[in-house]
């Protein structure tokens, strides 16, 4: 089996498996399964990020959050030692599903090691497709999600924003400073620049 057709394969089961998400997201006037419409966003910016992205960063990159809404933030207690919490049940839960559906395709060990690695985010600033991950992972949010994030949680946005913009390297904070946002978006975009 070829490099692309395994590849294609990959992504329709990881895509299958996020078809199923009960939560929707609304953009331009369609309503998608949200972890399915996000996964696709999240491969296109990989690839925009480094068009010649290695196998296992493309796999990682349709599957990092394969399932979320399989473990809901409400079943973690409130406040930050929940959320932390959540956050590392949830990467995990997303690696082991991405390495069973990958070993039901037999990939060898070592890819499937190196996928769970991206997913998880071991290395960042130090591996260089960790970091296209979380430049990725940070530009999905604010094209797709920042709007509407901002407007419920208006207290907190700048130091959420100047946090992700923290993770990201040069070329990540490059392609945030082109995308296009409301007034009220790039004035906390630059507010959160501004404290880096």
């Amino acid at each position: 089996m070829t490099f692309s057709s395994r590849l294609k394969q990959a992504y329709s089961a990881f895509d299958a498996v996020n078809k199923t998400d009960p939560n929707a997201f609304h953009w331009q006037e369609q309503d998608w399964p949200r972890e399915l419409f996000l996964a696709i966003k999240l491969t296109e910016w990989v690839l925009k990020l480094a068009p010649n992205a290695s196998e296992p960063l493309r796999l990682a990159a349709r599957c990092q959050h394969i399932g979320r809404w399989q473990i809901p933030r409400r079943e973690y207690p409130q406040g930050r030692i929940g959320y932390l919490t959540w956050r590392k049940a949830l990467a995990r839960h997303h690696a082991d599903m991405a390495a069973r559906i990958l070993g039901q395709l037999e990939y060898d060990e070592q890819t499937i090691g190196r996928v769970q690695m991206i997913v998880l985010k071991r290395g960042i600033k130090q591996d260089a497709d960790v970091q296209v991950m979380e430049n990725a992972l940070c530009l999905v949010f604010l094209q797709y999600q920042f709007d509407s994030f901002r407007l419920d949680n208006e207290e907190k946005i700048v130091g959420i924003i100047r946090k992700s913009l923290l993770k990201m390297d040069d070329a990540g904070r490059r392609q945030a400073l082109m995308l296009d946002y409301s007034s009220a978006g790039l004035a906390v975009i630059n507010e959160a620049l501004s404290g880096l």
